[in-house]
């Protein structure tokens, strides 16, 4: 049985929210700069290149970071300005193909199999396209292409900054067995460490394992796993991807102790995120409750109902039982937040592994 391969290119915008800041301040063009709050509270959203060599990344604690860095610059973000760039972004993509499914700001997938250019080659319309980004916007992408997501987001990790990598099928074995499990995308370091544990270090050494025994070690995700390991991804680029959550959460400036301030804090977070649920008229029937401690250890707890959610009521109904599952507590809470999940409106599209021989398409 043949397959038909894709021809898929992933784009990743290099370091964007910093990036775009450099772009418009000159003077802070080759300098470490985080984008997010200098506070003792703060956070780092965004970290320049010259920043991330001493090991400032997004998502640390703005103290961390400047204990790493002492010389950092913080500036403040400007989402206006990201989202107005994203999509001047997302219309050069648009003159290649309508096939683009956005994973954020910064990121997308195209499949160009059938483009508007009619490029036999995707690796070289992926170069077309990077250079037509830097000529408009004056900032560098970097971009994997292969015949599949799985190893088309993989590659555009490669060569970073303003880079290109291509994954061929005669090549995606070889490639599979010698990356690193921890580089794998959809392997997390919470799995990585277990797969450490249980010996898998490299694609080759996952290889080596059974579906059912993955399945048995890591529930659902095992099969996942399985298939990617043999270098399969059948997932479609999907121009209407629909998200998979909502959420809100919210940062303290003091650290929280007591139950009520908690509840008051929680009651603005739904405030926020039941109108979202209401304009995009979807309700959800999991809610996540996402705890931070001081020491920023986090934690989750999760609550699954038959009844939709979306209502304030109906999440408080949800939230203030997990709240108190938390008491006593042993440390003050710096955040809080809640998703809603499994909303009813997200098509369960099945996900369908075929095994069969791979064609070769021009890349």
């Amino acid at each position: 049985m043949t397959t038909a391969l894709r021809k898929i290119i992933h784009i990743d915008m290099d370091a964007f929210y910093a990036s775009v800041e450099q772009r418009d301040n000159p003077e802070l063009r080759g300098k470490p700069i985080a984008v997010g709050g200098d506070g003792k509270r703060g956070v780092v959203a965004a970290a320049s290149y010259e920043a991330r060599k001493y090991g400032v990344y997004s998502a640390m604690s703005s103290k961390i970071a400047l204990q790493k860095c002492p010389h950092l610059i913080f500036v403040r973000p400007r989402f206006e300005e990201y989202k107005k760039v994203s999509l001047q972004i997302r219309a050069i993509f648009s003159e290649y193909t309508d096939l683009i499914e956005p994973l954020s700001l910064d990121e997308a997938y195209l499949d160009v199999t059938q483009n508007k250019k009619q490029f036999p080659s995707a690796t070289l319309l992926a170069m077309q396209i990077k250079d037509e980004i830097k000529a408009k916007t004056n900032l560098t992408a970097s971009a994997g292409v292969s015949f599949n997501k799985f190893l088309a987001k993989i590659a555009s990790d490669i060569n970073k900054p303003d880079g290109i990598f291509t994954i061929i099928p005669a090549d995606a074995s070889k490639f599979i067995d010698e990356l690193p499990i921890k580089k794998f995308h959809g392997i997390g370091k919470v799995t990585a460490k277990k797969m450490h544990h249980l010996g898998i270090y490299t694609g080759k050494d996952l290889k080596k394992w059974q579906k059912n025994d993955l399945i048995k070690n890591f529930g659902k995700a095992g099969r996942f796993y399985f298939h990617i390991a043999h270098g399969q991804d059948n997932r479609p680029v999907n121009p209407n991807r629909i998200r998979k959550s909502i959420g809100a959460e919210r940062t303290f400036s003091e650290d929280l102790f007591e139950e009520t301030e908690m509840i008051e804090s929680l009651q603005k977070i739904a405030q926020k995120l039941s109108p979202l649920l209401l304009n995009k008229d979807v309700k959800g029937r999991t809610l996540t409750l996402k705890i931070k401690y001081a020491d920023f250890n986090q934690i989750t707890r999760s609550q699954t109902v038959i009844q939709g959610l979306q209502t304030e009521e109906d999440l408080a109904k949800i939230y203030i039982p997990l709240l108190k599952s938390i008491f006593p507590l042993q440390i003050g809470v710096r955040l809080l937040g809640l998703q809603v999940s499994n909303l009813s409106n997200q098509s369960k599209e099945e996900v369908k592994h075929k095994i069969g021989r791979q064609l070769t398409l021009d890349f």
